[in-house]
């Protein structure tokens, strides 16, 4: 049976790249350019221990990895796979990171050749809308690249 693009994106984000296991990302949904991903609070992502909220950087992490995702769910099934790399990341921190999970999601806003816009949200479990931010991605169409 083969695996489709949103399997094989599952495998590289929860299983390949090691910073997301860390966080503890997990790839829910990702497709027509738009991905969603959740994680839970854990101790070891805690910024401000008085407070027991996440990390400034968990939350740009988890926002990043949700840009990218929804650049590379954006291609169909038998487009290959992009080489890309943040060029521009902003994140506006509109709450604490109070929560017990977070859903961090991402949507192209800009498909493009070389270089793709993103915008995404990150939620906790009762919805309350965290942080948002917008990126910018280089992408590089690599011929035969199957992961």
């Amino acid at each position: 049976m083969q695996r489709t693009r949103l399997d094989i994106l599952r495998e590289v984000c929860d299983e390949k790249i090691a910073f997301n296991k860390l966080i503890g990302i997990k790839l829910i949904e990702a497709g027509g350019g738009r991905s969603r991903l959740e994680f839970a609070f854990k101790e070891d992502l805690v910024g401000n221990f008085m407070l027991r909220i996440l990390h400034g950087g968990v939350i740009c992490s988890a926002l990043d990895v949700a840009g990218g995702l929804a650049v590379q769910a954006g291609h169909g099934e038998d487009d290959p796979f992009y080489m890309m790399g943040t060029v521009d990341l902003r994140v506006d921190f509109l709450r604490p990171g109070k929560g017990e999970r977070f859903v961090a999601t991402g949507q192209v806003m800009r498909p493009g050749r070389i270089l793709c816009a993103t915008r995404m949200e990150l939620v906790n479990e009762t919805g309350e809308l965290l942080a948002m931010g917008q990126a910018v991605y280089r992408v590089t169409s690599h011929e035969g690249s199957r992961l």
